[in-house]
């Protein structure tokens, strides 16, 4: 009986919401009552072609060489700021190939005009995880019972003093993208920096983000 009730509750349910389909989306022809295809779906554009109102606006990505492009806004705070370069013949990022870093480094970025990589992309937080031979996970060689452990044993920030991206932060168009230049979709979003220069600029610098934390490993 109760798999019988789902059943009917289940067919009412979609009888009404086809009921409702119908009354606000119906249309008269010769008398007879029916639903149009656009209005079944979130495309409201002629389902059998592809015209320019349905491809929507060409994406326009910058041609500017890397070093002479004008920095995109952050969306928020401490957002992974856009590409605004062209990225031809920098990307992909292999293992073994990052064209970023040659750049973007701390060391070089102010003298070839490119944003630097904050210090949180040079630091590990990261714990050395593995399961011993009593099954127990180990962080750092600690055996912890709860990966979630209010003690921090979950956590471990260790800092690169060779200046190198961590593995975790190497591929850089995970987060980073380029931005096309074409018309968007209207947007009154506004944007509210905790940092007057929040615009531009990372607030993970420095050691701020490690001042109230105890696992630091040097």
């Amino acid at each position: 009986m109760k798999i019988i009730s789902k059943i009917s509750l289940s067919l009412v349910l979609a009888s009404s919401l086809f009921l409702a389909t119908v009354n606000a989306e119906e249309v008269k022809a010769d008398g007879v009552k029916s639903v149009t295809e656009a209005s079944l779906g979130l495309r409201k554009t002629n389902l059998y072609v592809e015209e320019a109102e349905t491809e929507g606006a060409a994406t326009k990505y910058s041609d500017a060489p890397a070093g002479t492009s004008k920095k995109i806004k952050r969306a928020f705070q401490d957002a992974p700021p856009m590409i605004p370069h062209s990225v031809e013949g920098l990307i992909p990022i292999k293992i073994g190939n990052n064209a970023c870093v040659g750049c973007h480094m701390p060391a070089v970025a102010t003298a070839v005009n490119a944003t630097p990589i904050p210090k949180s992309h040079l630091i590990d937080f990261r714990p050395k995880t593995a399961i011993g031979d009593d099954g127990r996970i180990t962080k750092d060689g600690h055996a912890v019972d709860n990966t979630s452990s209010q003690e921090r044993k979950n956590i471990s920030i260790k800092e690169n003093k060779e200046e190198k991206l961590t593995g975790a932060r190497f591929n850089c168009t995970q987060c980073h993208a380029p931005q096309s230049d074409a018309e968007a979709p209207a947007n009154t979003f506004e944007t509210v920096y905790s940092d007057k220069d929040g615009a531009t600029k990372s607030s993970w610098i420095g050691s701020r983000m490690t001042d109230d934390l105890d696992t630091l490993i040097k």
